[in-house]
């Protein structure tokens, strides 16, 4: 196989955390997977069978064409699959013809959606977006009225299973007045909704922090992303969780490890240079390892001089620039490392880990940012 670097995920840790989703969950409430960009960096392809297998039915994506990827990759089609952001005219088509949800926040897009669906002769399964305070998409609640007109005409082509809005930052205490602001709006819209006898929709506005702040928010489906992957939104989520559970330990487990190999070995002499420009200046007879990833594999070059790395179980320092496609280790203080010796990017090796929030600890990057960050071709590799 052709690859500097490669990335493992657990099937255990997947199991381990949809069970405990959907411990969180209300009985009644649907779990959505969220699977946008690229299952949160590790891989849509790997991850959603491997979702599906342990009881998910339900997946939200930002684009159609990750909804077509998710779409393909899992061969049992007894899953419901919905576009929350972007979605060309051209493709409604598609999307209708599979029976795949999709937002609709903007007039267009609801005008081509029942012009394609009533030349389909189908009908269009829709989630009306709302906007409540976020300013980003979803329809003003001022519209509500005439918009329901329009959709009430059309019933013949357009099936709406959803209306809902989206939270401006559940993870901080700081947005707790916005964030309540904003239910209070959503709920006003549901009162007019449910006295409407032609339409039953399902309402959702969680996400993995609102699910566990306020889960009187979880409604009918909660659309849950990092923590399926073993990760909290913030670590002021995490806190929130232990106290409300009397709990002191986290129980979500990380999915990935990232792995690569040691590719070459030099002893550089005191007085010297490593890499790039001179950030980097050996005072005494240094030992580095050379490791073939850089920034263009999603290793950020702001972890130049600060990131960490695990070989043979112990933590490492990255000095000198990282490169697009290298960094160099200090290996000076190891004995018996050799060329083609396992490096441990992300993940546990023997009794110590890298873990990725420990990445915000040296950069400005986010759980979010940096998994997403990993490039689509790296290798993911299944493990128990």
């Amino acid at each position: 196989m052709f690859h500097t670097s490669f990335i493992e995920l657990s099937e255990s840790a997947v199991k381990n955390n949809v069970q405990f989703i959907k411990n969180l969950l209300g009985k009644d409430v649907t779990f959505s997977a969220v699977v946008k960009g690229n299952a949160y960096g590790h891989g849509i392809e790997n991850y959603c069978p491997l979702a599906h297998k342990h009881g998910v039915r339900h997946y939200s994506v930002f684009s159609a064409d990750e909804a077509l990827r998710v779409h393909q990759s899992l061969s049992d089609k007894t899953h419901t699959l919905l576009i929350m952001g972007y979605i060309e005219n051209e493709e409604l088509t598609w999307a209708i013809e599979n029976s795949v949800h999709f937002y609709v926040f903007e007039l267009d897009r609801l005008e081509a959606t029942i012009q394609i669906a009533k030349k389909l002769q189908l009908k269009a399964n829709i989630h009306i977006e709302l906007e409540t305070g976020m300013n980003r998409t979803g329809f003003d609640l001022k519209l509500l009225d005439d918009l329901l007109k329009l959709v009430n005409e059309n019933l013949d082509c357009l099936s709406v299973e959803g209306i809902c809005t989206h939270m401006a930052g559940a993870e901080d205490i700081i947005n707790h007045d916005r964030v309540t602001s904003q239910f209070e709006s959503f709920k006003v819209a549901q009162k007019t909704i449910q006295n409407l006898n032609w339409m039953k929709p399902n309402y959702h506005v969680a996400s993995s922090a609102a699910t566990i702040r306020y889960p009187e928010m979880q409604m009918d489906l909660t659309r849950i992303g990092i923590l399926q992957y073993g990760f909290f939104p913030t670590q002021e989520t995490l806190v929130h969780y232990l106290a409300k559970s009397d709990l002191n330990t986290n129980t979500l487990q990380r999915l990935i490890t990232w792995k690569t190999r040691v590719m070459d070995i030099k002893t550089v002499k005191a007085g010297e240079y490593v890499g790039y420009g001179t950030s980097y200046f050996t005072n005494k007879l240094t030992r580095i390892a050379m490791i073939p990833v850089g920034y263009s594999f999603g290793y950020s070059r702001s972890l130049s001089n600060m990131g960490k790395v695990l070989i043979k179980g112990k933590r490492l320092n990255v000095i000198g620039n990282i490169n697009m496609s290298m960094m160099a280790v200090d290996i000076t203080n190891i004995e018996g490392i050799e060329k083609g010796e396992e490096v441990v990017l992300i993940g546990r090796q023997e009794e110590n880990e890298i873990s990725v929030s420990s990445f915000s600890d040296f950069s400005q990057l986010i759980n979010y940012e940096l998994l997403t960050r990993l490039p689509q071709d790296i290798p993911r590799i299944i493990t128990q």
